[in-house]
């Protein structure tokens, strides 16, 4: 039979999506079939799976942790947020329509067979499966319905164990306020908790375990500390933004505007992780840095509202200052359709129907279509004579004659565009830093060498430390009925 647990945080970003991407691979490194699942994700970093669906990218590396291939059936419900209060919904991998927050509540109790279907998949042939619950277990006013926590475990009959991010503050108050407005047929699913991004001396926190189990009764399953090797993973959503305003010091200063609905970031992971780059977010109300070398305009779940704001930042002034001092942009996905000369959105995909200006740094121009781009490719760069891997998850087409110079073929199309002086590239592949053959030829054309381990190795080992130092911090009886 197969062995079901289920890590739900007493807030977001309390550290679960790690602790299960560990787990995964602590499972996989003692010879079991581990598969993770995720019943309902929020999050505009999607990856697409083989089958030609998409699902979070924190369920993607899940899967890589657990050495097999993801599925839709990881993520059966991903929400994209469009809007301060919309969202894309996607069900087992493809979009069925766009919900706001209100209409989305209503729309959760049909969402559950679905999720149910896609756990039967997911459990089908596996020893242990690790679930990941969404936000808060405690979100009481979002019970009725519930998909994403509670509603899930109690419905699939999965234990649940807390994780508590004593890192933020609060962590005796969230455990024990969540075992005091948990249900009782929600309370009797907690097994115990975990305690996460632990800093300092262990033993200078056992009376707030002695706390912790005199108001609740739970037992503790360990005391995670705060994980250096989580920090070579990619992040799950937009949230980590808030904490990657500068990464490293190094010889090439790159400028990444942070657009509000930015997507698909971590496209920018490996350029982070190579010593010799400076890899600068800019938030809101920052100005680009003059001595930056390249700009990146990363991808967006709403690229005209996007590109709107980025004009309220005046970042197109500084976008065009860039080029006329000589500096370099790429754009991936839509920051690539903002390059271009117009954006046409006939059928209000985004909103309403209109067409506006884009920034004309490439002469093309874009238009979108109901159709959604969904596949994992293999292309080539005839600038760098380098083949390499990435996906498309992309709304438009994109035409123009600045396309008669291609950023990349994938198979036998061409795909993006270059500008007549090669400063500016738009591309609508995800994923062209990961290869490292491209990573070393286009930093090499800035005259900075790439560290000389390949990013996917450096994933994976992250992946083995993580798994390493939980085997090392978590209670040894605890694993041991876990892996069986």
């Amino acid at each position: 039979m197969t062995r079901t647990i289920m890590l739900q945080g007493t807030g977001s970003d309390v550290g679960k999506t790690v602790l299960v991407a560990g787990l995964c691979r602590l499972a996989r490194l003692k010879g079991l079939t581990v598969r993770p699942f995720k019943p309902q994700n929020m999050s505009n970093n999607a990856a697409v799976t083989e089958d030609g669906g998409e699902i979070g990218r924190a369920q993607w590396l899940q899967a890589l942790a657990s050495g097999i291939a993801p599925s839709v059936h990881m993520n059966p419900v991903l929400l994209k947020p469009q809007s301060e209060t919309g969202s894309q919904v996607v069900v087992q991998g493809k979009v069925v329509g766009q919900a706001a927050g209100r209409d989305y509540q209503r729309l959760k109790p049909r969402l559950m067979a679905s999720v149910l279907e896609s756990f039967e998949a997911v459990r089908a042939g596996a020893d242990l499966v690790i679930v990941e619950g969404a936000g808060s277990a405690a979100e009481i006013n979002l019970r009725a319905g519930d998909i994403a926590n509670m509603g899930f475990a109690t419905r699939a009959d999965v234990p649940v164990v807390l994780v508590g991010d004593i890192d933020r503050g609060g962590v005796i108050a969230s455990l024990v306020g969540t075992h005091a407005i948990l249900p009782p047929e929600d309370r009797a699913m907690v097994r115990g908790y975990l305690i996460n991004k632990f800093r300092g001396d262990q033993t200078l926190f056992a009376d707030g375990l002695s706390a912790i189990e005199h108001h609740t009764g739970w037992p503790c399953f360990g005391i995670v500390p705060w994980l250096k090797a989580a920090g070579r993973l990619p992040a799950e959503d937009s949230v980590a933004l808030e904490r990657l305003t500068r990464q490293g010091r190094g010889a090439l200063k790159i400028a990444v505007p942070v657009l509000s609905r930015i997507a698909n970031f971590d496209d920018l992971d490996p350029l982070a992780a190579e010593p010799q780059v400076e890899l600068c977010y800019i938030p809101a109300g920052e100005r680009l840095p003059a001595d930056a070398a390249l700009v990146i305009l990363p991808g967006s779940k709403s690229t005209i509202a996007d590109l709107e704001d980025l004009r309220a930042q005046g970042w197109d002034r500084d976008l065009a200052l860039h080029v006329r001092r000589g500096g370099r942009i790429i754009g991936i996905c839509g920051g690539y359709q903002m390059l271009g000369r117009t954006i046409a959105d006939p059928l209000g995909l985004e909103g309403a129907p209109r067409e506006v200006n884009g920034l004309s740094l490439l002469d093309v121009h874009t238009e979108m279509a109901p159709e959604k781009t969904l596949r994992n490719s293999r292309a080539y760069s005839p600038h760098y004579h380098t083949a390499l891997e990435g996906y498309e998850i992309h709304l438009g087409r994109t035409e123009g004659p600045d396309c008669s110079r291609p950023a990349l073929t994938i198979e036998d199309r061409a795909d993006g565009a270059c500008s007549a002086d090669g400063r500016v590239i738009g591309t609508y592949l995800h994923g062209l830093f990961a290869n490292d053959g491209y990573r070393a030829a286009l930093l090499a054309s800035f005259g900075v060498a790439v560290s000389s381990q390949s990013y996917r190795t450096q994933v994976e080992q992250a992946l083995d430390e993580v798994a390493r130092e939980l085997e090392a911090k978590l209670d040894p009886r605890w694993l041991e009925d876990l892996f069986g």
